[in-house]
């Protein structure tokens, strides 16, 4: 059955499909009022809630992102994602590579493309605070080249760390999203392990 929504509605909509698509994540209401100059997050609160008394998302009481859509959890697709150990959101530091079993994921509910060569990591630290990303958390990440302002897992100079790839005057670097961690500069080598396509919240 044909759900009718408001121009509004499917705005917001194609918003959620589109952050989800392009961090992983939901995009808590402060970041939709935002987006669309809502007066306060209580209009982007009721806005969910409309949508979800017509059944087009669900959402979890008490959790900031949890969003989700119905339909594409109907016709889901469940993937095993090999975990690679942790991988710092702190300082860079030595890590091997090590798999330690696989994570079960909706990859059609996350918007992982089916064919996506993807891994998962540990979150250890807490220099991706900002961007939501903490401490136990999982981080799943695909084999691919990086846009400027992608979250990535990278080997800096012989170690690894989880942070924001940019580039300035043609020079490329890392960035915490925690003030109290300094940028990364590479003095020999900058290799791009992965870009984070989805994200899983520790439960704990």
């Amino acid at each position: 059955m044909q759900v009718e929504l408001t121009k509004r509605q499917q705005e917001i909509i194609d918003y959620l499909r589109m952050s989800q698509r392009n961090t992983g994540i939901m995009p808590t209401t402060r970041e939709m009022q935002r987006y669309f100059r809502f007066a306060s997050q209580t209009a982007a609160m009721s806005h969910l809630r409309a949508l979800e008394r017509k059944g087009v998302i669900q959402r979890l009481p008490g959790k900031a992102r949890a969003v989700i859509f119905p339909d594409e959890l109907n016709r889901g697709e469940i993937a095993d994602i090999p975990i690679y150990g942790n991988i710092a959101a702190g300082m860079a530091q030595d890590a091997e590579p090590e798999r330690q079993g696989c994570v079960a994921v909706d990859i059609t509910a996350l918007g992982i493309p089916r064919r996506a060569r993807t891994f998962a990591l540990k979150v250890r630290g807490d220099s991706m605070i900002d961007a939501h990303i903490c401490d136990g958390d999982t981080v799943i990440l695909e084999f691919r080249e990086p846009r400027k302002g992608d979250i990535v897992a990278a080997l800096i100079d012989g170690e690894t760390t989880l942070k924001r790839y940019l580039i300035e005057k043609g020079q490329p670097f890392l960035r915490a999203e925690n003030p109290d961690y300094p940028d990364l500069i590479p003095a020999r080598e900058l290799v791009i392990q992965g870009v984070l396509v989805a994200l899983l919240r520790n439960a704990a």
